[in-house]
Formats: C-alpha cells, sequence, structure tokens
C-alpha cells in the first residue's frame, strides 16, 4: 500500500504491475532526455550571438526534427501497445471472482463455489482495531490464492465504480448492465488495498478494496470452512 511520502509508484505484486512499473520507468527516461535536450538548447540561445545572414530556411534540419520525434514515439507506443494486449489476455483462471459495485460497499461471490457471497464493507473509524488501516480496512476480506490466475468479474448495481488495486496493477470499471473482466496474478502473500477510483458520487472514496493473498492450502481450508 502507499505511505507517507511516497512518490513512485507501490511495490508490485503482479507480473503485470512489474511490466506497468518498467514501461513507467521507460517513458521517464525518454521524457527526461527531451527535457534536458530542449532546455539546453533553450538556455545556450541567450548566450549565443553568431548570426548568419544567408540562412533563410533549413530543409535538413525540417527533416530531423518532424522524423525524429515520429521516432522516439514509436519507442513508447510499441511497449505501451504490447501492455495493452498482455492486460488484455486471459489465460486459463483457476478462480473466478465475481465483484459488484454498490453505493457505497462491495459484493463478492465465488463463482466457482456456489455457496460463497458476502458484502464488504469500509469498517468505521471507531470500530478499528489497533493494527487496523483507517478508510481502507473491511469487514469482510477477499481470499485468494496466490500463484494461481484469478479471472475478476466486475459490474454495478447502481452506478459506475470502478475496482482498483495498484499493487495488482488492476483497475475494471463496473458499469450497470454491462459485465467486464480482467486478470491478475498475485507473486506473494500479502494484504493488497485498493479503492474505487470512479466518482461515482460524493463517498465513492469509502468503498475499500482488501485482497488476501494466502497460499493454495490455506485458501482450500477457507473455501472448505465457509462452503461448511
Amino acid at each position: 500500500m502507499s505511505t507517507w511520502a511516497n512518490l513512485g509508484l507501490q511495490d508490485s505484486a503482479s507480473p503485470l504491475m512489474e511490466q506497468l512499473i518498467f514501461f513507467h520507468d521507460h517513458a521517464l527516461l525518454i521524457l527526461v532526455m527531451i527535457t534536458v535536450l530542449v532546455g539546453y538548447l533553450m538556455f545556450m540561445l541567450f548566450f549565443n550571438s553568431y548570426i548568419n545572414r544567408f540562412l533563410l530556411h533549413g530543409q535538413l534540419i525540417e527533416m530531423i526534427w518532424t522524423i525524429l520525434p515520429a521516432i522516439i514515439l514509436l519507442f513508447i507506443a510499441f511497449p505501451s501497445l504490447r501492455l495493452l494486449y498482455l492486460l488484455d489476455e486471459i489465460n486459463e483462471p483457476s478462480v473466478t471472482l465475481k465483484s459488484i459495485g454498490h453505493q457505497w460497499y462491495w459484493s463478492y461471490e465465488y463463482s466457482d463455489f456456489n455457496d460463497i457471497e458476502f458484502d464488504s464493507y469500509m469498517v468505521p473509524t471507531n470500530e478499528l482495531e489497533n493494527d487496523g488501516f483507517r478508510l481502507l480496512d473491511v469487514d469482510n476480506r477477499i481470499v485468494l490464492p496466490m500463484n494461481s490466475q484469478i479471472r475478476i468479474l466486475v459490474t454495478a448495481a447502481d452506478v459506475i465504480h470502478s475496482w482498483t488495486v495498484p499493487a495488482l496493477g488492476v483497475k475494471v470499471d463496473g458499469t450497470p448492465g454491462r459485465l467486464n473482466q480482467t486478470n491478475f496474478f498475485m507473486n506473494r502473500p500479502g494484504l493488497f488495498y485498493g479503492q474505487c477510483s470512479e466518482i461515482c458520487g460524493a463517498n465513492h472514496s469509502f468503498m475499500p478494496i482488501v485482497i488476501e493473498s494466502v497460499p493454495v492450502n490455506y485458501f482450500i481450508k477457507w473455501i472448505s470452512s465457509n462452503i461448511n
């Protein structure tokens, strides 16, 4: 989760988020190089007193400063397209989770197990445990197995919501009457926090999401205890 004075992205918990961070750093490096070059040229203009009275036009330099930015844009576009296709790929999921957005809470259904469905509300500040996180903890956490492909289906019952967990690189809009899907893969255990990131009303930021990533054997025990 984000911490105080955290200027960068959250630590990755999935391969897709790692790729998103790599692309962010790649694009940022290109932006820094362009900024330094243009800044240097503009700075040197203040101290350059050379004048060429025969210079009316320069076709060569115009070709260079037209073609070069196009090539630079290709270095950004190709990795971006690759990432878009990777994020949209569904690879034989082990578990399917359905998330339904309400005002102001989430409902979850484990589609592979008929009897497991629950609502997840934010824990009020006056009911928080000593180790709880204000405005982020919920009364019912999502329990999912690590090192397994997870498919999530997202929809909404009233207005548009957005199911977002930054550490997993997941952001899916929940639209009434429509079922959106994406996938993620958690490569380490832990608690991963998220929130509704759609402007669906005054309290949309008080719809937290908490995923508990556990080993597969713990997940099977949790499923067994909830079915019975």
